[in-house]
């Protein structure tokens, strides 16, 4: 703990210190939570107590969550946890570069954009590359953010198509030869594309472009043999994918099209002794020009917030297993 710090900080207008500070207080006793700090109020003026460098943050945080309000942000508590971990993470970062990025406006008026600095890297990515991967754990908005881009896309015109895939691990490439509706036979693999496309676009706009084959979510077996030009092309779950199913999938891009590869390497479900495409890729394409990796930690779980302590709870379990077993053998 370094010495203890106080920092003053005033907000511009009575209706924005309302907004800044939350209803009886309650961002500003989030923020003395988050940041162990303590903050009082008389007015418009703020006084920050702590330790020097948290002291610092919290007053970096209300300014920078006050430029936000000025231009047009809805505040919500969650927001607060997000900013909070930005700062964290980088002082000197802008918060308005991060969360004004808007990706795309959903259905029901939601605004999709970066929550964390990891989330901002990879929508610049995403722009910047034709093949791009995610790599990290649940609940760090991979899928979604790549998901949103690619609508952002298609409603632009800058790609024709988009197609969503995700290796069927426990049918195996047994579901290529299927009769019937192969919808009904990969639902329950698929059904997380779906429910990301419908939340973006609302149902009856979603299950359109799918009929009319814009969008199209599949098992990656049914992208053997094909080459998808001007597409915006999704791996969900690469880690489940085995070696040859990476490889195949990597060359089935083409001309004009922008590919995004999302996995946990530490949710690998594939039997004994088949060894991850997503780690072998990493490995093999690590430094290739035109080839970007993004790596995502607890620290940018968007979900719940509960969700970040469940993964750094398993995290610390696995940590404890490996020296365990380290120290057994």
């Amino acid at each position: 703990m370094g010495n203890n710090n106080n920092e003053k900080f005033a907000s511009t207008d009575p209706a924005m210190a309302g907004l800044l500070f939350g209803q009886q207080n309650r961002h500003l006793k989030k923020i003395e939570r988050l940041l162990d700090v303590r903050i009082s109020s008389n007015g418009l003026d703020v006084s920050i107590t702590g330790d020097a460098a948290q002291a610092k943050i919290a007053r970096r945080l209300l300014e920078e969550l006050q430029s936000l309000l000025v231009a047009g942000y809805p505040l919500y508590p969650a927001d607060i946890d997000y900013a909070v971990r930005v700062l964290c993470q980088d002082s000197s970062a802008r918060l308005k570069e991060i969360f004004l990025d808007t990706v795309f406006v959903s259905a029901r008026n939601k605004i999709i954009a970066p929550k964390s600095l990891a989330q901002k890297s990879y929508l610049d990515a995403m722009r910047s590359f034709d093949v791009v991967f995610g790599v990290g754990p649940a609940g760090t908005g991979k899928t979604y953010l790549a998901m949103a881009t690619a609508v952002a896309y298609l409603k632009k015109k800058e790609v024709s198509r988009i197609l969503l895939a995700r290796p069927a691990v426990e049918a195996g490439e047994r579901l290529g030869f299927l009769p019937g509706d192969i919808a009904e036979k990969v639902n329950p693999y698929l059904r997380p594309l779906y429910d990301a496309l419908f939340d973006m676009l609302g149902l009856e706009q979603g299950q359109e472009l799918i009929e009319k084959g814009v969008v199209e979510v599949a098992p990656l077996a049914f992208m053997r043999g094909r080459t998808l030009n001007d597409a915006f092309v999704i791996l969900d779950e690469a880690q489940n994918t085995t070696a040859e199913q990476m490889k195949m999938f990597l060359t089935r891009i083409g001309l004009g099209s922008r590919a995004v590869i999302t996995g946990d390497i530490t949710q690998i479900d594939l039997p004994n002794g088949k060894g991850s495409g997503l780690v072998e890729a990493r490995r093999i394409l690590q430094g290739v020009d035109g080839i970007s990796f993004n790596y995502f930690t607890d620290q940018d779980v968007v979900r719940h917030p509960i969700v970040q302590s469940i993964v750094q709870a398993y995290e610390r379990d696995q940590r404890s297993f490996r020296k365990k077993s380290d120290t057994s053998s």
